[in-house]
């Protein structure tokens, strides 16, 4: 046996060593979330799936009387009603919540078959290369905001200029982040960047008249609803980026979704859409989000 301790102690340090350099060998993650898989489900009486969200006003929260809802909570669950009355196939929607973005997006990615991610996270090519995306379901604009004393900056030329007694704030890890970068690179080198973790506490600290930040569209009108001292910059906005429910790769319920979202015309042109839209997150962003007209 003691013959054999120098060569289990060789062993263990190589295991080690390559836990270092190989992510293969790294610690696997304390939580697995796993779904089950459609192939799995085909003679089962329903598909068990896992759905996690991050908390988000107007889009996966609970209201009042404490129930899950809100708009992309009510498309799986409309995705769910669809598969029954087209494919026969019953879905159950286990539905966990996740506070920290960052974990939500690394669960998901992590997790097997049919697990879902409600998180509005933007689809990238980058993105796509480890996260699977349903088609998109809602178009978001990018805003510059500041508190509302701030003098209007109409160039971004002068962004050093108009934000001079500011520190820029971003949501680490987004693509929030990634766009004060470049206008930094662009036209404020030694811009002063600072990081937070939530979108509320970036619009109190916008609304304190110490930083300027991006944040979407839908939290900036719903922030000045709630009476915020905000104004947003125009010059610095930013259309087109499109948010899509994600999923882990090997999730093989991706050609039933798209099917769901391209029924009866596509997702967006559905009426049910357009009233989850001005019902959760209020006629003028509704209008703002879909381009047109929504009913009040």
């Amino acid at each position: 046996m003691n013959r054999l301790a120098p060569l289990v102690l060789q062993i263990v340090l190589l295991v080690a060593s390559a836990s270092i350099a190989n992510p293969l060998f790294a610690t696997p993650s304390p939580v697995a979330d796993k779904g089950q898989r459609f192939f799995d489900a085909t003679y089962s009486e329903a598909a068990e799936l896992r759905v996690l969200y991050v908390d988000s006003t107007g889009w996966a929260y609970r209201d009042e009387a404490g129930e899950l809802t809100g708009v992309t909570v009510e498309i799986m669950r409309r995705f769910a009603e669809w598969s029954h009355d087209e494919h026969q196939r019953a879905l159950a929607l286990e539905f966990v919540e996740e506070r920290d973005w960052s974990t939500f997006y690394q669960r998901v990615r992590d997790a097997s078959g049919g697990v879902f991610g409600l998180g509005n996270v933007t689809i990238t090519e980058t993105r796509r290369q480890e996260l699977a995306f349903s088609p998109p379901y809602v178009t978001n604009v990018a805003v510059l905001i500041s508190h509302h004393d701030v003098e209007p900056v109409d160039d971004r030329a002068n962004l050093a200029l108009g934000f001079a007694n500011l520190s820029a704030l971003a949501f680490a890890g987004t693509l929030h982040e990634t766009r004060l970068r470049e206008l930094a690179e662009r036209h404020w080198q030694g811009m002063p960047l600072e990081f937070s973790g939530s979108n509320d506490d970036i619009i109190a600290r916008a609304a304190d008249g110490t930083h300027f930040a991006y944040i979407d569209a839908y939290n900036y009108y719903r922030a000045r609803q709630n009476g915020a001292p905000l104004h947003h910059h125009p010059a610095f906005d930013d259309p087109g980026e499109e948010f899509g429910i994600i999923m882990p790769l090997d999730n093989d319920w991706q050609p039933l979704l798209a099917e769901f979202f391209h029924a009866d015309g596509g997702l967006l042109s559905r009426t049910w859409y357009r009233e989850l839209l001005s019902y959760h997150l209020g006629a003028e962003v509704a209008e703002i989000l879909l381009g047109q007209t929504v009913a009040h």
